[in-house]
């Protein structure tokens, strides 16, 4: 096929005679059949006559067409030449395809444009080429030369040998394509990106935390009311909500009741919530969550932490956390009313805040999500006014130094397993240089934060236990 193909190209650059070419067929490792040849100059010499070339090449075309059919058909009667004996029809098709050669058609196409032969005899001569009219073939429209021949590579022709001899272009990119599959276990998938699965008492993936990334704007509030505030994701959503709705509340005022709903960040990104609703009582401060299709928020001038929820639009569950300080007594460094913080993890829901038994150390308390109930409490000696913001990873406490030092850290981390705390010095980025609000969503990895009027992300990495 590559002969008769060349035999032609010969005769085009030599204005229509057909120099010799010595034509050579043997079947490669994977016993394909190959034909390959060598002439006498690689040298291209003037078009074919404007007038006359034309018809010619059509005329060739035609001829080419039919002696590959020719090749092919005997190759089928042979039963192929290569190891393995009879081959099946459609394996030598995909044979011939690799074996038909990448001849450029940038010349031809010139040769064609200036005899008059227009778009159709252009389009048939590409489709022996397997090729669009009007493209470059890949390495640049040349043939690969060497010594005193040119040895052609492989191009991606497509016969059809139940039918009259017919060559139909192929889209090059799509043939050399090739597409591997590997099931991986998912529990070897959690492991390695360290992810885990929320909720649960086995804190699956868990880990200390030892890295936090730079911060990732995902929108920003466009009044005063926005300059602090707090936006949350349920890590463990129940229908009809999903991982995707994003919730958001602005917290600057003295009545505080606007929760917006929003079907996914980007829609919170362009500031347009799906639903607004109004809590039934007012809200204070940055310390609310999301978790399980319910709001966690703490009430105005009050130490109870309430369950709202969020099909139903109504208070399920509340519960006064015994000598919780409120309204200021025992907020985190920047103020806000920040005395109580409600925080989740892979293992719960959590509440921060301090005492006057504790003297205003951070107090930690592992909560039930339905009842509210405590299940248990750690005091730790942390002094709740000295940090800017806390969240809880994996039953561990870690406190961020300052809320408006671009440079910050994470400072401290209070272990609840073995309540010991430890210092720590991991680099936090305040880009705004005021950050009222930080949560960790075990679900997303990520911390989500408030930073004047910004809210953004932190990835995170934990180490493996």
């Amino acid at each position: 096929m590559l002969g008769v193909w060349m035999l032609l190209w010969g005769s085009l650059a030599l204005g229509g005679r057909a120099d010799p070419a010595f034509l050579r067929r043997a079947h490669d490792s994977s016993g394909h059949c190959i034909y390959s040849f060598t002439v006498a100059s690689p040298v291209e010499a003037a078009c074919p006559e404007a007038a006359g070339g034309v018809p010619e090449l059509r005329a060739e075309l035609a001829a080419l067409a039919a002696r590959m059919s020719r090749l092919e058909s005997r190759e089928w009667g042979m039963g192929g030449s290569g190891p393995g004996g009879a081959r099946d029809p459609q394996q030598v098709a995909s044979a011939a395809r690799l074996e038909a050669a990448r001849v450029p058609l940038s010349r031809s196409q010139t040769c064609l444009a200036a005899a008059g032969g227009g778009p159709g005899l252009l389009t048939e001569a590409s489709a022996f080429r397997g090729q669009r009219p009007g493209t470059e073939p890949p390495g640049g429209g040349r043939s690969r030369q060497g010594g005193g021949g040119a040895g052609l590579a492989p191009a991606h022709a497509v016969p059809d040998p139940a039918a009259a001899p017919r060559w139909e272009p192929q889209p090059l990119a799509y043939q050399e394509l090739q597409s591997e599959r590997t099931e991986v276990p998912v529990s070897r998938l959690l492991e390695e990106t360290a992810l885990g699965r929320p909720g649960g008492e086995d804190s699956a993936g868990c880990g200390e935390l030892v890295w936090v990334g730079e911060p990732v704007v995902f929108g920003r509030a466009d009044s005063i009311a926005g300059k602090y505030g707090v936006w949350m994701k349920d890590p463990e959503p129940v229908p009809p909500f999903t991982r995707d709705n994003t919730w958001r509340v602005d917290t600057v005022g003295t009545e505080v009741r606007q929760l917006f709903q929003y079907e996914e960040a980007e829609q919170l990104a362009r500031g347009y919530p799906a639903k607004v609703h109004i809590l039934p009582r007012p809200l204070e401060s940055t310390g609310a969550v999301i978790y399980r299709g319910g709001l966690f928020f703490q009430p105005r001038h009050s130490r109870s932490v309430v369950r709202y929820d969020l099909r139903a639009e109504t208070v399920t569950a509340e519960r006064e956390i015994p000598g919780a300080g409120y309204h200021g007594q025992y907020p985190y460094s920047w103020g806000g009313y920040t005395d109580i913080d409600l925080a989740v993890d892979e293992t719960g829901l959590w509440v921060i805040y301090s005492t006057e038994k504790a003297r205003g150390a951070i107090v930690l308390s592992k909560l039930d999500p339905k009842t509210l109930e405590i299940r248990q409490t750690w005091e730790t000696n942390i002094r709740k006014r000295g940090v800017a913001n806390s969240f809880v990873i994996c039953g561990t406490l870690y406190t961020v130094s300052s809320y408006s030092a671009p440079n910050a850290t994470i400072n401290f981390a209070y272990d609840t397993a073995t309540g010991t705390s430890r210092a720590l010095s991991i680099p936090f980025e305040n880009r705004f240089r005021y950050l009222s609000m930080l949560d960790y969503n075990p679900a997303e990895r990520q911390l989500f934060a408030w930073d004047s009027f910004n809210m953004v992300t932190y990835p995170v990495r934990l180490s493996r236990p």
